[in-house]
């Protein structure tokens, strides 16, 4: 792909991007609701402008998969080298798998590196000419594997679950992949989002993956009491 180190780094400092870190090295001053991982420490949260949490629907490039429908939101900004991302990855599918209801908004978040961004591109190209479905595959198959995730591997992964090479890689190249990048970075950005994982989930931002009984608990608790926690 043509997208070379040095533009890279230039559209990433365009967007006014801070590097996301791991949830560990987020400064925890209180939260929202009193959310916790699976170690039992709390969950950094807070609430998000409404304003802002409606702009990630209208964001070219998400990938909705479950149940379009589906009672309860939840956005997952996600970068493909963040290993807690991994982890991440397969908690949300289960939850998609055992709950009919539930709608999972993908949304990519390169934010971790040339590789990532490289990386991106393909993963947007693949959400722009694939199904959603085929778009879950390669999410999971990158995550399946290990070391870094760089564009090489990425095309890859592409053409293991039966795209074209040629295809994807004019599908990356293309100038609307950069703008689509660009969008949702800056969306994350404004969001505060800095840590990968992270969720957006009625009105709420939660950093950093919690595990999935956190993220199950949030889900029942918009269902019964119409916020994150009741």
């Amino acid at each position: 792909m043509r997208l070379t180190r040095r533009s890279a780094v230039t559209a990433l400092a365009s967007a006014g991007v801070t590097m996301a870190l791991a949830p560990a090295a987020v400064a925890q001053d209180g939260a929202l609701f009193p959310i916790t991982g699976e170690d039992g420490k709390p969950v950094v949260n807070y609430k998000v402008p409404v304003e802002l949490e409606s702009r990630i629907e209208a964001l070219p490039g998400i990938v909705v998969i479950g149940n379009p429908k589906g009672d309860v939101t939840l956005a997952e900004f996600y970068d493909l080298n963040c290993p807690f991302c991994r982890k991440a990855a397969s908690d949300t599918a289960a939850l998609v798998a055992a709950d009919k209801e539930l709608r999972l908004v993908l949304v990519p978040f390169p934010v971790l590196g040339v590789p990532s961004i490289q990386a991106g591109r393909v993963e947007l190209a693949v959400a722009k000419v694939g199904t959603p479905a085929q778009f879950e595959a390669f999410r999971q198959r990158i995550y399946a594997g290990r070391g870094t995730v760089d564009g090489k591997r990425a095309l890859a992964v592409a053409k293991e679950i039966g795209f074209s090479v040629p295809a994807i890689t004019k599908a990356a190249d293309a100038d609307d992949i950069t703008d689509t990048m660009l969008a949702h970075v800056r969306l994350g950005n404004a969001l505060g989002l800095q840590a990968t994982p992270s969720y957006v989930i009625k009105g709420v931002a939660v950093l950093g993956h919690p595990g999935r009984k956190s993220l199950e608990q949030m889900i029942t608790s918009v269902r019964r009491c119409d916020q994150v926690a009741c």
